[in-house]
């Protein structure tokens, strides 16, 4: 199945530029847990609940900082030419819950684990490696 059928199209994002607490705004208003950042068109980043609790929250970084001071630069990216199944592999390697994905490095969606698993049949090692992915660890004893 072509990735296409599977991913979110239409994907609210963020410019470089914007200040860490409308990010966050943005992402309790959508209830998801990542904002593509996108410089024009362009995918540059991600930023992620992770990013704004540990490099910002924890460093004491002003929210109106811009996103681009915490954000994951260069994101592993997906194209429309992926497969679901090449999708799930890919996440399942790098260990990622979300895929940008991206045309000539425009955005044009994300898929996460959740869309994978509603809508594809995975082979047996990719569906247990996502598996894994979205189970949480456990903190060390």
């Amino acid at each position: 199945m072509n990735i296409e059928k599977v991913m979110t199209r239409d994907v609210e994002f963020c410019s470089p530029d914007t200040p860490i607490h409308e990010v966050a705004a943005k992402m309790k208003d959508l209830d998801v847990g990542v904002i593509p950042i996108c410089d024009g068109e362009q995918l540059t980043g991600l930023a992620t609940d992770r990013d704004i609790v540990l490099k910002a929250v924890a460093q004491n970084v002003s929210m109106d900082t811009p996103v681009s001071e915490v954000m994951t630069t260069d994101p592993v990216r997906g194209t429309v030419h992926m497969t679901a199944q090449e999708a799930a592999d890919l996440m399942a390697d790098v260990q990622i819950r979300r895929l940008p994905i991206v045309e000539d490095g425009k955005l044009i969606g994300i898929v996460s684990l959740g869309d994978l698993a509603v809508t594809e049949k995975l082979d047996d090692e990719a569906g247990q490696a996502l598996e894994e992915i979205s189970t949480p660890s456990e903190p060390e004893k």
